[in-house]
């Protein structure tokens, strides 16, 4: 681990907390209030959907009085925000928002996410925050290894950078070899990457004959993708370093909903002045208990281009009492999620993607599945693509395979391997069709 000693790293961290993460519980509690009070009057005055769903509910924001009322009003879902595609979700005028971002959705169009000016100050804000908590200071560099561009994570960790006075090195992901180049040459302090990139970064270390516990990494900041204690501990090891988790997701913010404190790394503290988490029963939409295990849900209560409320993010985990900064909750590591949403190195695919992409070649019968396995340390997927009779050409249309796999790096984002196979080889399903196996080891 990395040579600070956690008492001396609690005690420097501590005297930077900022009023909210030195506020109690019920003083979060009170602001929530008065926030979740202004953000459901927001989105029903502005918003075209909520308005509807809200009326349809039978609830009107002035029902809102006390925490638990929360629950009397509608769920937000990802086809509502694609339904509403590109600008119909905004609650203020297009021209009064500085940028937008998007995430792909299962028919091909994106679900765009906008934000004004103030929206990107409390962005940077809580992305600063998190750095602080994962043991960023001021005028420490920060190698940035997300991916810029329309996915949030690049920009997101950025800004918070900035604002923290880091220095910070725009890489974005890929370009293996460079980055360890820079790691070697720049010497940052911290690296923010998905956690399956990293150990992409440790071969390449390796494979260059450099010990990578000598490299100048203190922390790891990890998100984008589900990661166990189990790798947390063999990318601490290999790099003599802390690593820490992070949350967020493009429909609530972005990075920075929530993150693991250095000193504890016991669960992600949401950051519950701007982040209202229920969670829910999947099947039944009930709000359970703080400790029970469901569905996570978020409502923003501060942000004014895109108000989310009661949004499913279909990630399962439970709340749990704050420890690092006692006023507010955590939420476990998520460990799967509700839906049959495919997490890949950090890109969310769903097989529905696949599927039509398969079904725009002139080859593919429509039969299909998914293999996801694990090489080494790194995720990989498969698809098995039966071809049209008349189009099987005996040996696996290695051309057309080609192409495929092409398309889909260039439109979802993704390496696959795709094997075309004779007709009728594929076995069918009785009743609803299960397209994926997952066959990488748990745990």
């Amino acid at each position: 681990m990395a040579s600070t000693s956690q008492g001396s790293r609690k005690s420097a961290y501590r005297a930077e907390l900022d009023d909210a993460e030195r506020a109690s519980r019920d003083e979060i509690m009170a602001l929530q209030t008065k926030r979740l009070t202004w953000s459901l009057k927001h989105a029903y005055d502005n918003v075209v959907h909520y308005r509807r769903a809200f009326d349809k509910a039978g609830v009107h924001p002035s029902d809102f009085r006390q925490l638990s009322d929360l629950a009397k009003f509608p769920f937000t879902v990802k086809t509502d925000l694609r339904d509403n595609y590109p600008f119909n979700m905004f609650a203020v005028p297009r021209e009064k928002l500085v940028r937008v971002h998007a995430s792909s959705g299962t028919t091909g169009k994106p679900i765009v996410v906008g934000y004004t000016s103030a929206d990107i100050d409390v962005w940077s804000d809580v992305m600063a925050r998190s750095i602080r908590a994962a043991g960023g200071r001021t005028g420490m560099i920060i190698h940035n290894a997300y991916g810029y561009g329309l996915f949030t994570g690049g920009l997101g960790v950025h800004y918070g950078a900035e604002r923290l006075g880091c220095t910070v090195v725009p890489i974005s992901g890929g370009m293996t070899e460079r980055q360890v180049q820079l790691i070697n040459d720049f010497r940052p302090d911290i690296i923010t990457v998905t956690p399956s990139y990293m150990l992409a970064i440790l071969d390449e270390f390796k494979r260059q004959g450099l010990d990578p516990r000598k490299c100048s990494l203190k922390v790891g900041i990890f998100g984008a993708e589900p990661w166990t204690n189990a790798m947390r501990a063999e990318i601490e090891q290999a790099f003599d370093m802390d690593a820490t988790d992070i949350y967020g997701l493009s429909e609530v913010m972005g990075p920075g909903v929530a993150q693991e404190c250095l000193e504890t790394k016991d669960g992600l503290h949401i950051w519950e002045d701007h982040f209202y988490p229920e969670v829910i029963d999947p099947e039944t939409g009930k709000v359970l208990p703080d400790g029970e295990k469901g569905e996570l849900v978020f409502t923003s209560l501060t942000k004014q281009g895109f108000p989310v409320i009661r949004y499913r993010t279909r990630d399962l985990t439970r709340l749990l009492p704050g420890t690092a900064r006692p006023g507010m909750r955590r939420m476990e590591k998520v460990t799967g999620r509700s839906d049959d949403m495919i997490i890949l190195r950090g890109v969310n695919v769903f097989p529905t993607q696949i599927e039509e992409a398969l079904l725009a070649t002139d080859w593919c019968s429509g039969h299909f599945l998914i293999e996801l396995t694990r090489e080494g340390r790194m995720d990989e997927m498969a698809v098995l693509a039966e071809a049209r009779p008349e189009r099987w050409d005996g040996s696996g249309l290695a051309a057309q395979a080609g192409e495929l796999a092409h398309h889909i790096k260039s439109t979802i984002g993704i390496s696959t391997r795709i094997k075309i196979v004779a007709p009728e080889t594929l076995e069918r399903s009785l009743g609803k069709a299960k397209r994926v196996y997952d066959r990488r080891p748990k745990g």
